[in-house]
This record gives structure tokens, sequence and C-alpha cells, in this order.
């Protein structure tokens, strides 16, 4: 053949020169990438800014798939001063796109607030939202229409709070006399069951003058409460003073229930109140008196009706007796709880702890041993009772080229991967979103798999949340070395897998997590407590924004840690509870309730979502200890009693095996692979 007919020379050259274009044709594919990548953002930054001069950034990047976005943000930027032929272009050429969606509605916004309406008419597109499908009922009042109740304002009376775009539209409905008294109190009625007091507010104007009290009456109710009960004594006893008055009382009993129970007996013979209304009270005093760990709270959980009992008041009435270290009332209120509740791993722990400390261990083992073979934290809770290894079972996902190649073939997602890539982690969600719309598990995980080894961590945690998919550890589990969290905690003085653990629970590897609070970042840091944490530990502060940067978001959020942990003496699930409810709010259940073991009380924690923060941060720990060291330290480790000194593991700390059961490992996953059993 040619090939063995060559001269060894000539034939070692050629195959010297092949290899080495075999190895630098990717090497420039990729070194062209990046600088796709620093052009657009350079563009990007410039585009931002309004006007054209981005163009002379991107003349390199109109094959680029993220170009788009560029003409979309100058456009955004210089809303005011497009026109609609502008708009148009951009939506015709970039029809499916998310940024053509977005620049239509927030064209269509501008247009509203121009009071435009022949253009706005012209662009409009049902199911854009409420605040635009009032402007168009707008638009078409501005054209001389009428409205029709039943066509145009049906849907929108039904939902008890509406955007201010709404205003003008209601205003003009009640012009035209569509708004007749029962229709206003219909959705009075829905606003006070929703608690949207500004609805009633606004709608109160329109009613008859002698009907207008009783609104605002239930307006007071939802505001203030304690006003409204200590206002009740000179209401009248009609249907809307008692619908208010038990507003009131429940509203009152979620934030004083002493008060709520006092003004309770003086208003009880003050209203004619009906079954359904007394039933709502004395179910909100039951429960509020129990989240409150009240004296009579155990006694009103026991003594309310059936009919008026929920797996709220059932669950607590199972922390109250835990509280109480009363073993017979805790086994008591698990059985007085429906079957499908009495399954949750929470209450066959608590029923099996009962159990052992009532000397019932011949109940107590095989429950235990049950909930052992799990991974979360009742089950490694179980697990250390007994003194057996945690049960987790990892499985890999199994090679698909083919299934890749499929998936990167989709235009959409190679989108979500380059906005990933260039530091803009909100649309590339969107994009993510809508290219994986309506796809199968086996693409799902797949797509997960391909986002985690390009460093995008979020979505196989929020893609793999169900069914064998949790077995899939690697992914559901990153350590991300990059980010450097195990050398900051080490240099802080914690326990990586716990640190770990509070990222996990924190963000879920989301790097632009924001919440409702300004928490920010990986470690969900305020920017006041992350200053102060910085002025602390020496380190660097630039500001709020920096907290979305990971590498320093993790420095000063484990720097934090640290001193929570000081302030708890060293106890993991002590500091993890101050870091989601505060320290202050720990120091005060632990004065009411700090002679509980870790265990009673974790489950005697009144915040919910409190209660399970503290449970998944312990349970991430042990998975993330296993991670890094193929063993795990037990989770009670993490849980001393309080008051008992934390010491911090090390390489002598004695770690527990990691085992898979037959009955775990005989499960299957599509499109996965099980490694050994242990680690």
């Amino acid at each position: 053949m040619f090939v063995c007919a060559l001269p060894r020379r000539v034939w070692f050259a050629w195959l010297m020169l092949a290899g080495g274009w075999l190895l630098t044709a990717p090497l420039a594919q990729a070194a062209s990438l990046d600088s796709q990548r620093v052009a657009f953002r350079q563009a990007y930054a410039a585009a931002q800014q309004g006007g054209s001069e981005w163009r002379k950034l991107a003349v390199d990047l109109h094959d680029y798939p993220l170009y788009p976005y560029l003409e979309v943000a100058a456009l955004e930027h210089d809303i005011q001063q497009i026109d609609r032929t502008t708009v148009q272009d951009y939506l015709q050429r970039y029809p499916d796109l998310i940024p053509a969606a977005d620049l239509r509605r927030d064209f269509l916004l501008e247009l509203a607030r121009r009071q435009d309406w022949n253009d706005f008419l012209a662009m409009y597109q049902p199911g854009l939202g409420d605040a635009l499908s009032c402007d168009a009922l707008q638009a078409r009042l501005a054209g001389g229409d009428k409205l029709d109740f039943d066509k145009d304002l049906a849907a929108l009376w039904l939902k008890p709070d509406l955007p201010a775009a709404c205003d003008p539209v209601l205003s003009a409905a009640h012009d035209q006399g569509l708004l007749s008294e029962a229709r206003l109190w219909s959705r009075i009625e829905r606003a006070a069951d929703a608690g949207q007091s500004g609805t009633i507010a606004d709608l109160s104007d329109w009613l008859a003058p002698d009907d207008q009290p009783g609104a605002q009456r239930l307006v007071l109710a939802l505001r203030t409460p304690a006003a409204a009960v200590a206002a009740a004594a000179g209401w009248p006893d009609d249907p809307l003073a008692r619908q208010a008055a038990t507003m009131a009382l429940a509203q009152l009993a979620r934030r004083d229930s002493d008060a709520a129970d006092t003004a309770w007996q003086q208003l009880q013979p003050r209203f004619s109140f009906s079954e359904p209304q007394r039933g709502r009270i004395l179910y909100a005093l039951a429960l509020f008196r129990a989240t409150d760990f009240a004296d009579d709270a155990l006694a009103r959980l026991i003594a309310l009706p059936v009919a008026l009992q929920s797996d709220a008041t059932r669950e607590w009435r199972v922390r109250v007796a835990l509280a109480r270290q009363d073993w017979p009332a805790v086994l008591a209120a698990i059985e007085a709880m429906p079957t499908i509740q009495q399954q949750d791993d929470e209450w066959r722990y608590f029923r099996a702890r009962a159990l052992a400390a009532l000397g019932r261990e011949a109940e107590a083992e095989p429950q235990f041993s049950a909930l052992a073979n799990q991974a979360t934290f009742f089950g490694f809770l179980a697990a250390d009772r007994l003194a057996q290894p945690y049960a987790i079972c990892p499985l890999q996902l199994a090679d698909d080229p083919q299934g890749e190649r499929a998936l990167l073939d989709n235009p959409g997602l190679l989108r979500a991967f380059e906005l990933q890539a260039v530091d803009l982690p909100l649309p590339a969600r969107r994009e993510w979103t809508r290219a994986l719309q309506g796809a199968n598990q086996t693409t799902l995980r797949l797509a997960a798999d391909l986002a985690n080894r390009r460093g995008w961590y979020d979505r196989a945690v929020f893609t793999l949340t169900s069914g064998d998919a949790l077995h899939l550890y690697d992914l559901r589990f990153p350590l991300a070395s990059q980010d450097g969290l195990v050398p900051q905690a080490e240099q802080a003085g914690i326990d990586p897998a716990w640190a770990y653990g509070i990222l996990r629970a924190e963000s879920a590897w989301l790097t632009d997590a924001h919440s409702a609070a300004d928490a920010r970042g990986l470690m969900q840091l305020v920017p006041e407590t992350a200053a102060l944490v910085a002025k602390r530990s020496g380190l660097d502060w630039g500001g709020g924004d920096t907290l979305y940067d990971p590498a320093v978001n993790i420095a000063l959020g484990t720097r934090y840690l640290a001193q929570l942990a000081q302030r708890f003496e060293g106890a993991p699930w002590l500091s993890s509870a101050a870091y989601n409810a505060g320290p202050n709010r720990v120091d005060q259940w632990l004065a009411a309730r700090g002679t509980l073991a870790p265990d009673l009380f974790i489950a005697t924690i009144p915040f919910k979502e409190t209660r399970e923060y503290v449970a998944r941060v312990m349970a991430f720990s042990v998975i993330y200890d296993w991670r890094l060291h193929g063993k795990a330290v037990p989770m009670t480790y993490r849980m001393p009693a309080v008051g008992l000194p934390y010491e911090l593991p090390n390489a002598m700390t004695a770690r527990k095996s990691i085992d898979c059961p037959a009955t775990v490992a005989g499960q299957s996953i599509a499109s996965a692979t099980a490694p050994s059993a242990s680690p």
C-alpha cells in the first residue's frame, strides 16, 4: 500500500506533521473561542452603555452564538429613544430567541409609558402578563372602545392583586358602571382570603358609604391585628365585623399567642362567631401556642377537634412532646397521625427514638435499621445509633458520545453554555430551560453532566432531584476545587466538609444567588455582614457585588462560619442554625431548651426553614466528608451536646466506612453504571 511503500524517515516525518496538526487544530479552535469570549465581554460591556460603539469591538463576532445578545443589550439601554421599526427589525431577524421576547415586552412597556397606543396595539401579543394585558385594554379605551366585563375583565377580576397598570382600566370600568356592589364584594372576599389589604383599601372607596367601615375593618385586621382586636370591643356584631375579628385574632396568634389568647377570651362573648370562624380561631391559637411552647400547648393540641386538625397541628403535637421528653406523649402523637404522615422519615425516627427511651429496644431496633439504609439526615442518625456504616450507593453515568453530540448540536444549549462561560448565569439558565424543555430523563442527566464538566455545577444539582438520579453523588455534590474552598476552610479553622455542606444548602452552587434579604453568592452573605467579616479577618473588601465572585464569597463565608463556630463552642450543628436564623435567635432557643439532646433540639426549632436547613447541612457534611476522604466522620460527632466543646476533625479522627446494602445496590439507573459499593 502507499503508506507502507514510503521510506521510514518520510513516514515518520509525515506522522509527526499529522500528529502535530491533530493536536494543534483543537488548540487553535479553543484559542479562537477564548478570544471570541474576551471580545464578547468587551463588546457586551460597551453595548450596555447604548449606542453603536460596541459594533467596533464585535467585528469578528458575527458567527459567535451570543452575537444577538450584543445588539439587544444596546437596544434595551436605549429603549426610550428607539422606534418601532428598529425593534421590529430585530424581532424579524431573531424571532425565536429569548432576547427578542424580552425586547418585545420591554418595548411594549415603553410604548405604554409614552401612551403610543397605535404602535402598542400593532406589536402587542396576548399572554405577556397582567400589566401588558391592562395596557392593551387601556390602548383600546384610548381608541374609543368600551369595556365588556365578561370578555375583558372577568379573568383579571378573579385575581386578589393586580399591577398598577390596571388601575386606569378598573377606574374606567367603574365609570362605565361595570363594578357592581356584588362584584366589588366578591373581589374583596378573595383579597381578604389572600391577605391583600391594599386591594381591599382601593376597592373600599367604590363601596356605598355605609359599607366602607366594614371593608376598612378588614384592612385593619390584616395590617395591624393588635390594633384591630383592641378596636373590636366597639364594633357592631355584624357579619363583616365578625369576619374582621376572626382574621385579626388568627393573625395575632401567629405574632403573639399570649395576646391573642387574652383577646379571644374577651371577644368570644362579644360576637356571635360562626362555627367555622370559631374553628379558625381555635386552630390558630392551638398551633401558635405550640410554636411558642406554651405550658398549655400540648393540652390544646390534644383537645382540638379532629375536624380542625391538620398535618401542622399533628406534627407540632409531637414537637411539644419531644421538648418535654414525654415519650409516651410522643408515641401517642405519632399514632394520632394519618398513616401517610407517620411514614415520614422524621416521625419514623422519633417513633424509634421514643421506643428506645422507654426501654423497648427490641421494637426500636428494626425501625432504626430500616432508616439506616438511607443516605439522609435521619438515616445517618439511625446508623449512628446502631453503630453501622453509612448506606451510600454511588452511581455514575455511562459514556454516551452519540447523545453528547446530539446535545451539542442544540443551538439553545450552545448559547446556554456560552452565556455561562462569559459570566451571564441568569440568561444561561433561561436558555438551558428552553433548550431542554420536554427532554427525557436520560437527556437531562447527560446535559447536567456536560454542564458539570464545564464548571456549571448548579445544573446537576437542580436536575438530578429524584429517583435513582439521587445516587449520582459526584454530580450532585461537586467539589469544585478551583474555587478554593478546602484551603480557605482550613485557613479559617473549620471543617471543609461542613463548609461544603453550608454552601450546597445555601445556594446549590448558584454563583449569582440573591435572596430577598440581599444575601448574595455561593454562601449567601449579606454585604453588611461580609464587610464586618472582612474587617475582622483582615481581608480586602470590594463591595457587595464582589460576593458574586466565588473566590471572594468562599473566603468570607468560611471566616463567618468560623466566627459563628467560636460563639457556639465550635458545634457545627448550632453554628448552622445560627447561619440560617441568626445567632441571637439560637441564643433564645438555647435559653429555653438548651438541655435537650441535639436531635431533639433540632426537632423543636420553631422555624421549619431552619429545622430543615440544619438537617440538610448535617447530611450534606457527611456526603462531602465521604467525597473528600472515602469515609465520613459520624454525623453525631458534629452534633455534640450543648455545652460540650467540639474538636475539629483531623487525619487521626475515626471515620465511618461506607457500605451499600444489597436492597439499595440492586436498584438500577438508566444510562448509568455502579462503581464498587464501598468507595
